[in-house]
C-alpha cells in the first residue's frame, strides 16, 4: 500500500529511497474518486452485522504464508540492565504486547536482524517524540516470532512478525564500526498495587476470595448480569468497616476498572469481541493503548507509566474526553468521531500494518470519514484486509496522507466499505476542562 508521510504533492513519494511505485489496476478520473466519496458519505449506514472474518488482518497473511515460525519466550528480569540492538528508522512507540510487523530492504538492518536471530530474537524499539527524533530515555523490547529471507528484484529482503515484550529505560546508546547502534538499558518492572482494602478485610473471609472468579463473556455478562453485580459488590463491602465509600474504592480497583473500559468499548461498536482482550490487568491496559487513536506525546505518557491502574485510569481519561479526530496537520479540520470506530481484527479498531515499501502504518478503522480527498485508483495489491480494494486518501485541506478507503470487492462482504486511518496523520481532540484551563502540562486530569 502507498506509504504518504506528510501534506503536498513533495512529500508523496518522501519515503527515505524506498518508494516504489504502484501502478493502478484500474484507470479511473481522480475527479470521478472525489464524487463517488461524496456520494458515499451521505448513504453510509453502519451495517447491522459483519461478515468479514476478524482473523485474516491479525495474520498479516499479505508478509507470505511460508514464514518460519518460533515459540518461547524472552522475559528480562525487573530492573536487569541489557545490552540491545537498536532498530533504525522504526517510527512507531512500540507498547508490550502489540505486533510488529517489518519488511526490511536496507543491508545494515538486514544484518542487524540476522545476527538478532542467532541469538535471542530481541532488538530495542525506542520511543520518540513529536518532532520525530529518538527519545532516549524510553522504549520496548520485540521479540521476533516469525521470519522469513527472501530475494527480490536482486535485494534481500527481510520480513519480521515482533511482538513487544518489555519497557525499559535508556542509559546509554552508542554506535558500532558497522553503523549498528547498541543500547544499554534498564527493565522497567510493572508495580502491581495490592487491593485497597486488603488491610480491613477479615483474614477468614480473605482465604474464602483467595481465588476471584474471572471476569464472565459478553454472553454470559447478558445471561446473568445480576449475579456477576452482585459478586462484584460483595468484594467492596469491606469498605463499610472504612471512612469511604465503596465506589472511592472502586475507582482503584483493577476489575472494576476493566469493565468500564469494555462498556466504552462497547459504544464504539458491539462488534468487538471483547473474550480475545487479556483477562489480566497489566496486558489488558497495554491492549488497550495500543488502539487508542492518540498522538505520540499522550502514548509515551501511558509507556511512562508502571501501574496498570494508573494506565487504566488515564485511559478512561482519554475515552471519555475525546470526542473526534483531526488532520494533525490542518489541527482544525475534523475526519471523524469516535463514534464511527469500529473494530475488523480481533487485535481492536487499530493494529500496526506495514507496506511493501517498509513503512508501518498503524491503521484505525471507521465507518465514516469526512474531508477526505480519494487519490488514484482502487487497488488489492498488498491489501491488509482480503477482499477489500484501497484507494489513497487525502486531507482535502491541506493534502497531508491521512490513510485509504476500503471498498469491498464482493457485493456479500459487509461492511462494504470502510476507511483506514493512519495514527501519525491523527490529532485527537480533548477539550479542556475547567480545572485545566491556563494550565501548562499534562492534557490528561489523571497526570
Amino acid at each position: 500500500m502507498a506509504a504518504e508521510r506528510g501534506g503536498g504533492e513533495d512529500n508523496i513519494n518522501d519515503n527515505m529511497g524506498n518508494q516504489l511505485q504502484l501502478l493502478p489496476e484500474n484507470e479511473e478520473d481522480e475527479e470521478g474518486d472525489m464524487e463517488t466519496e461524496d456520494r458515499d458519505n451521505e448513504t453510509t449506514e453502519k451495517p447491522k452485522s459483519i461478515n468479514f472474518d476478524p482473523s485474516l488482518p491479525t495474520s498479516h497473511a499479505y508478509l507470505g504464508s511460508d514464514m518460519e515460525e518460533f515459540h518461547g519466550r524472552t522475559v528480562h528480569d525487573d530492573d536487569s540492565i541489557q545490552t540491545i540492538p537498536v532498530m533504525p528508522h522504526t517510527a512507531v512507540m512500540l507498547l508490550p504486547g502489540q505486533t510488529l510487523p517489518l519488511q526490511l530492504f536496507r543491508p545494515q538492518e538486514v544484518s542487524m536482524l540476522k545476527s538478532v536471530m542467532q541469538k535471542d530474537r530481541t532488538f530495542a524499539v525506542l520511543a520518540h517524540s513529536e518532532a520525530g527524533e529518538p527519545d532516549t530515555e524510553f522504549g520496548t523490547t520485540a521479540e521476533i516470532y516469525a521470519y522469513l529471507e527472501e530475494q527480490e528484484y536482486g535485494i534481500e529482503t527481510v520480513k519480521v512478525k515482533a511482538i513487544g515484550r518489555q519497557r525499559f529505560k535508556v542509559h546509554e546508546i552508542r554506535t558500532q564500526a558497522d553503523g549498528i547502534r547498541q543500547a544499554k538499558v534498564q527493565i522497567l518492572p510493572e508495580r502491581i498495587l495490592p487491593d485497597p482494602l486488603s488491610a480491613v478485610q477479615l483474614t477468614p473471609l480473605s482465604r474464602i476470595h483467595t481465588h476471584p472468579a474471572p471476569s464472565p463473556s459478553t454472553q454470559s455478562c447478558k445471561q446473568t448480569p445480576y449475579s456477576w453485580k452482585k459478586s462484584r459488590l460483595h468484594k467492596l463491602n469491606c469498605a463499610s468497616m472504612t471512612p469511604w465509600p465503596p465506589w472511592v474504592y472502586s475507582l482503584y480497583n483493577p476489575e472494576s476498572l476493566m469493565n468500564r473500559v469494555k462498556r466504552q468499548l462497547h459504544e464504539w461498536g458491539d462488534n468487538l469481541v471483547v473474550d480475545f482482550l487479556p483477562a489480566n490487568a497489566v496486558d489488558f491496559s497495554y491492549r488497550v493503548a495500543a488502539f487508542l487513536p492518540i498522538d505520540d506525546s499522550l502514548r509515551l505518557q501511558l509507556l511512562k507509566i508502571g501501574s496498570a491502574i494508573q494506565r487504566l485510569r488515564c485511559e478512561l481519561d482519554i475515552m471519555d474526553r475525546c470526542t473526534s479526530l483531526c488532520c494533525k496537520q490542518c489541527q482544525d479540520t475534523e475526519i471523524t468521531t469516535k463514534n464511527e470506530i469500529f473494530s475488523l481484527s480481533l487485535y481492536g479498531p487499530m493494529a500496526a500494518y506495514v507496506n511493501p515499501h517498509g513503512y508501518v502504518h498503524e491503521t484505525l478503522t471507521v465507518y465514516k470519514a469526512n474531508n477526505l480527498s480519494l487519490v488514484g485508483s482502487p487497488s488489492t495489491l498488498h491489501s491488509w484486509f482480503p477482499g477489500y480494494a484501497w484507494t489513497i486518501a487525502q486531507c482535502r485541506t491541506c493534502s497531508s496522507h491521512m490513510g485509504w478507503k476500503f471498498t469491498a470487492t464482493k457485493k456479500d462482504l459487509t461492511p462494504p466499505r470502510f476507511w483506514g486511518l493512519t495514527r501519525s496523520a491523527m490529532l485527537p481532540r480533548i477539550p479542556q476542562t475547567d480545572a485545566e484551563e491556563g494550565r501548562e502540562g499534562s492534557r490528561l486530569l489523571c497526570l
